[in-house]
């Protein structure tokens, strides 16, 4: 068979242009969660995260960093290693994500003030006082979290580990 014979993946239907995402929002169940990350390289940090954020709500939304918002973070030339289209592609099979965007700002409080999510989350690396919009959703009698990492992974430590192990 070739590639062209096979049905596009249905988890694929996940993925939702900003633009889209009003319509979009209205079709989840309540309490909506939301996050957001480069999520460039999955590793056993974001999986479990991205459940454990999950648990919080009864749908979750994630939000990507674009290509160029990635490069502005100073993660390094190379970065992201995966482009956006594949990380929202993984992202989108992930079963805990019910819903994927993205955000080329440096940070994603506009999003946010659209969504209008019910839960805020952000990795134990962010204290709630530093998370973009936690202000605004405790505001309106949301919550937010800062989970703390199960597992001292990164997507730049194993880079930095494959490097380093390939001169």
């Amino acid at each position: 068979m070739t590639a062209q014979q096979y049905p596009h993946p249905d988890f694929e239907k996940k993925i939702c242009a900003p633009e889209q995402l009003a319509a979009r929002i209205a079709q989840l169940q309540r309490p909506l969660v939301f996050t957001n990350g480069c999520f460039d390289i999955l590793h056993t940090g974001h999986v479990t995260y991205l459940a454990q954020a999950r648990a919080l709500g009864a749908s979750m939304i994630v939000a990507l960093n674009t290509d160029e918002s990635v490069k502005r973070q100073g993660k390094g030339d190379d970065r992201p290693i995966n482009d956006l289209g594949k990380r929202a592609s993984v992202m989108a099979a992930l079963e805990s994500v019910s819903l994927v965007t993205w955000f080329d700002a440096d940070t994603p409080y506009d999003l946010i003030m659209t969504v209008r999510p019910d839960v805020l989350v952000k990795g134990g690396d962010w204290s709630i006082d530093r998370i973009v919009g936690s202000q605004e959703v405790l505001g309106w009698g949301g919550q937010v979290h800062s989970i703390p990492f199960l597992y001292q992974t990164s997507t730049t430590e194993t880079l930095k580990r494959i490097r380093q192990s390939h001169p």
